[in-house]
């Protein structure tokens, strides 16, 4: 019989044995006198577990060894504290966890297995700690300087016991995690018959990223008699938006996702020729237009501009596909959490593609202050080693987790990296050219009537406004709600998943909830068919009480959005339920013109599809080119010696030593499809200069995989940086033995923001 839920406490750290480190402390040890300049003498980790539920003492006690520690290197113990039983008390110790409602993957994973061990504790939950125990702290050094070099206040609580609560064995401890239950709102109504000032004061307010002119559209629209006399019959305010329909404005306009300043239209002015022109869309006139005159000329550029990957066909059985994000301002925020997302995210673009592509390469580039940084960093932001160290941990756990390879990447350091980081994550995927019932692979077939299958996670508080708090600049009071962690072994379940059903005809239509979460994915699928209708109250929920808006914009991760015929929807949930993902109908595709949400019975929102995506105002951009003035470079006058010295010292500098022991930490080698792999040459120490793949087991055609970026020409010229970038991807191409003839290129592009203001009085340039 089950005994009343109670919380019990796990923790597990390594034995005490000779020739047997606590290699999580020396790392730990590591970083401190890396990044702070603080030397302690020894640091122990120890790792908790936290589970409630109601199994009995007796199976309680076999989970020490069945489920959390590896009995051959570990110790672990059930209810005690395991400092009382360490020889010598520590000097301090500090215990860190994550905060009500954050993403926490261990203990997610220890559900899995508890829940694996004893099924009838499907009810059950686990929450993770880690505890740091440490001797020989250097004079001045505060327990609290240490809590602070370990934890991020903003997904992290920290509990601290100095010497004085060591020596009496009072040991920090922090609380169960319990998500509080969020407090539902009605759908609210937002007046926007005000002035400009208050019309930009609820952008800012709403994190929503619209300027004035995007603002007085909306305002606008429900002006409109039309719209206000549609807008009486749904049951809406007819002359306001919901705060539901105000956030998929924002979230559908946002820069994140429309890549408004790439759109806009520019005049610009040559300084130096006194040439004034003016440019409507750079990237239509400048990358997709010459893409699509490239495409009458070759026959396998299947699927470009238009879904979450562009693709290719690699031969006459097979296409690839790649895509590559940023994900700067939530690595700026939390470096771990902010890259793990980024990669899992660009897996499930790809995942998202077409009807499904499985993902097989990871390729990465980052770029961060110099990791041996000594001047002051502004409040709020962390060194740049951190960042560097949690980016780095965050890619590396998301593609190993996720059984996905990282086969080419770089990494670049500059001061100016110092505020926000750019952390550059994509993938590449493969799919059959033709599906076993005749589709093309690259093609979606939605049609009105299919239903909506939310499939994955659940959704939470975490990730609301990621898509326009990444329009935005960073601040002290960018929202942690923003952030959010990805788990990687919820969603391999998720893409074998997805894959089986892609193979079995059951997909019409898919893609990810990344940014704007199912605002964005149900909205932009609907405009496939002409409309779409939304239920939130059948959205599967992380926490009770959450309000419309939030479970329409949230980006809780490890989410997709399918479409299914009515006639495979049996099919498709037992497929879900055989691989243990969670797939539920939210909802079904129209032909209504209209992307109509709705809480129940409860009307949320309605917006026409037209208004939706075309109808954002066109930004208006002023540029002009005035060569920067540069001083001459002095060469010093050196001798043999003196060059030697020099030499040395450039090849210290971190954009030229090696970057091996961080390269090497990425599995290269899963799915088992290396041919030329990161490293090569006699003692396998060179670095490539691309990889190459061969994805088809058996097969003898690979893929090259390379890269190119030269951020430092835009101080001489930008236009020479993307020319160098260019050549220098297309250069290590060649040097593995690329086809020139059949290579495709993916271009990201990050800039400071150019729009002309006190705050950037260089947008011009």
């Amino acid at each position: 019989m089950s005994s009343e839920t109670q919380i019990r406490l796990f923790e597990v750290t390594t034995k005490d044995l000779d020739g047997l480190p606590d290699s999580r402390g020396e790392s730990v040890r590591s970083m401190l006198k890396a990044d702070y300049g603080i030397e302690v003498n020894s640091v122990r980790v120890i790792l908790g577990y936290q589970v409630k539920s109601d199994i009995s003492d007796s199976d309680a006690e076999t989970l020490i060894y069945d489920l959390f520690a590896d009995p051959v290197i570990e110790i672990g113990t059930k209810g005690s504290r395991m400092l009382d039983d360490f020889p010598n008390l520590p000097e301090a110790a500090i215990q860190v966890g994550f905060k009500p409602g954050v993403t926490d993957n261990s203990g997610q994973a220890g559900l899995d297995g508890l829940t694996t061990l004893f099924p009838n504790q499907s009810s059950a939950k686990v929450a993770t700690f880690t505890t740091y125990a440490f001797w020989g702290i250097p004079e001045g050094i505060t327990p609290s300087e240490l809590a602070a070099a370990l934890h991020n206040p903003m997904i992290e609580r920290a509990s601290v016991a100095g010497r004085d609560d060591c020596f009496k064995g009072v040991w920090p401890l922090l609380e169960f995690p319990e998500r509080p239950p969020a407090i539902f709102q009605e759908p609210a109504s937002v007046d926007l018959e005000i002035s400009d000032d208050e019309l930009i004061e609820i952008s800012e307010r709403g994190l929503l990223a619209l300027n004035l002119n995007e603002m007085k559209t909306i305002q606008d629209h429900y002006r409109d008699p039309i719209v206000r006399a549609d807008r009486e019959e749904t049951g809406l305010p007819p002359d306001r938006p919901t705060d539901a329909e105000l956030e998929c404005l924002a979230q559908t306009w946002s820069e994140h996702c429309s890549h408004k300043i790439f759109a806009a239209r520019i005049r610009h002015v040559d300084k130096v020729t006194g040439e004034d022109s003016t440019i409507d869309s750079l990237f239509k006139t400048h990358i997709m237009q010459p893409t699509l005159d490239i495409q009458t000329d070759v026959d396998w550029l299947l699927s470009i501009f238009h879904d979450n990957s562009g693709v290719i066909s690699w031969n006459d059985d097979w296409s690839v596909c790649i895509k590559a994000e940023t994900h700067n301002s939530p690595s700026a925020l939390d470096p771990f959490g902010g890259a793990i997302t980024g990669i899992v995210g660009v897996n499930r673009d790809i995942l998202g593609t077409g009807l499904g592509a499985r993902p097989i390469a990871n390729t990465d580039i980052f770029c961060f202050g110099p990791p041996d940084y000594s001047g002051s960093i502004p409040h709020g932001l962390f060194h740049p080693s951190r960042v560097f160290r949690g980016v780095h941990s965050g890619v590396r756990s998301g593609g190993n987790e996720s059984g996905i390879p990282t086969v080419n990447g770089a990494i670049v350091f500059d001061e100016r990296y110092i505020g926000k980081p750019l952390v550059f994550c994509g993938t590449v995927g493969i799919m059959p050219r033709l599906l076993a019932d005749g589709r093309e692979s690259h093609v979606k077939t939605p049609e009105p009537g299919d239903v909506v299958y939310m499939v994955g996670g659940r959704v939470g508080s975490d990730g609301i406004h990621g898509a326009t708090f990444s329009s935005l600049e960073l601040t002290e009071e960018s929202p942690s709600s923003a952030v959010q962690i990805g788990d990687p072994i919820t969603q391999k379940k998720m893409i074998d998943m997805i894959l089986e059903a892609r193979d079995a005809g059951l997909i019409q239509v898919i893609t990810d909830n990344g940014a704007g979460g199912l605002s964005s994915s149900v909205g932009e699928m609907a405009e496939l068919t002409g409309g779409a209708d939304l239920d939130l109250g059948t959205v599967p929920l992380k926490q009770a009480g959450l309000s419309s808006w939030e479970i329409l914009v949230s980006e809780s991760q490890e989410r997709m959005t399918v479409g299914v015929r009515p006639e495979d929807c049996s099919d498709f949930e037992a497929l879900a339920m055989l691989h243990e993902v969670e797939a539920t109908a939210v909802g079904s595709f129209t032909d209504s013109g209209a992307f109509v949400v709705r809480h129940g019975e409860t009307p949320v929102a309605n917006l026409p599809i037209h208004f939706l995506f075309d109808g954002c105002p066109q930004l208006n951009l002023e540029s002009e080119w005035q060569p920067p003035v540069h001083m001459p470079v002095e060469t010093p006058d050196l001798d043999e010696v003196g060059m030697g010295a020099v030499l040395g010292r450039l090849l210290a500098r971190p954009n030229v030593a090696s970057k091996e022991w961080w390269v090497r930490s990425y599995d290269h080698e899963v799915i088992a499809q290396s041919v030329i792999k990161p490293f090569g040459g006699a003692n396998h120490d060179a670095p490539g200069d691309a990889a190459v793949i061969a994805p088809l087991q058996g097969g003898t055609q690979g893929l090259v995989i390379s890269n190119g970026i030269a951020p430092r020409y835009s101080d001489i010229d930008a236009y020479a940086m993307a020319a160098a970038s260019v050549d220098e991807a297309l250069r290590n191409a060649v040097c593995v033995g690329v086809d020139l003839d059949l290579i495709s290129g993916l271009d990201n592009f990050c800039w400071p923001d150019p729009i002309e203001s006190s705050k950037t009085p260089d947008g011009r340039y």
